[in-house]
């Protein structure tokens, strides 16, 4: 974990909800997909948990959605101004596993983290699949950046407005075969597809936090090995060592 400041380069919509925030700052501390930053924002007494969708040497992109008071503040601030950031927080995707043909499925703002897995898979060579489950056409994002990473992309939407009609699950038969799955979206998507996958995975769960370093015990998860943080042994957790408290 390193707190640093971060400058904003852009911060612009993707949708009606959704924003691309990208910064300049030392990007040093994160060294996997799927971990996440903690923002500090003036007049709010908790930092705004994060995940990061991109990075290189300076520059860190993040995707969130507006979903309240302090976001909303985020989503105003532009260019010039500097941003309180906690880097390289929780455990991330081990690529390890994946196999020659891995699945990656995201779910609303839990797309973001899976383009930065997907574009380290493809440089090993791996053949990638990505499902993204959105609620509407409205709301759909990333799709072809993910295909200009050479990615194959099947969207999926609940009122049936882009893509196919249904749940990621629904698109499930179009990806074929596939070696192991990597998912990240809200806890229900996660259950439907820990139930319908058919082989090993990650899953990256999304759970409010107060402190986001492990030292409130505020967002817990069952596992085989007894409770884990999600903020601070997550919020990866392998498939296998999860406890389901159906949601």
């Amino acid at each position: 974990m390193k707190q640093s400041y971060f400058t904003i380069r852009e911060n612009i919509a993707l949708t009606h909800d959704v924003m691309k925030l990208t910064l300049e700052g030392d990007t040093s501390a994160i060294t996997a997909p799927g971990q996440f930053v903690n923002i500090m924002l003036d007049g709010f007494y908790l930092r705004r948990p994060i995940s990061v969708n991109d990075m290189d040497d300076e520059t860190l992109t993040l995707i969130y959605k507006i979903v309240g008071k302090g976001t909303d503040r985020l989503s105003h601030m532009g260019a010039g101004e500097e941003l309180d950031i906690l880097s390289g927080l929780g455990n991330g995707y081990d690529l390890k596993p994946s196999g020659n043909r891995p699945l990656l499925i995201g779910g609303g703002v839990g797309v973001p983290p899976l383009y930065m897995l997907a574009k380290k898979l493809i440089a090993e060579g791996k053949d990638v699949t990505v499902i993204l489950g959105f609620r509407s056409a409205r709301d759909v994002f990333y799709k072809e950046e993910f295909e200009a990473l050479g990615a194959r992309v099947y969207v999926t939407t609940e009122d049936g407005t882009a893509g196919t009609k249904g749940f990621v699950t629904d698109a499930f038969p179009m990806a074929g075969d596939y070696s192991y799955t990597y998912c990240c979206g809200p806890e229900p998507m996660l259950y439907a597809v820990y139930q319908a996958s058919k082989t090993s995975g990650q899953y990256s769960f999304e759970e409010r936090m107060g402190c986001g370093f492990g030292a409130c015990m505020g967002c817990s998860c069952k596992t085989l090995y007894g409770n884990k943080r999600i903020c601070k042994d997550g919020p990866v957790l392998f498939k296998e060592e999860i406890i389901w408290q159906k949601p």
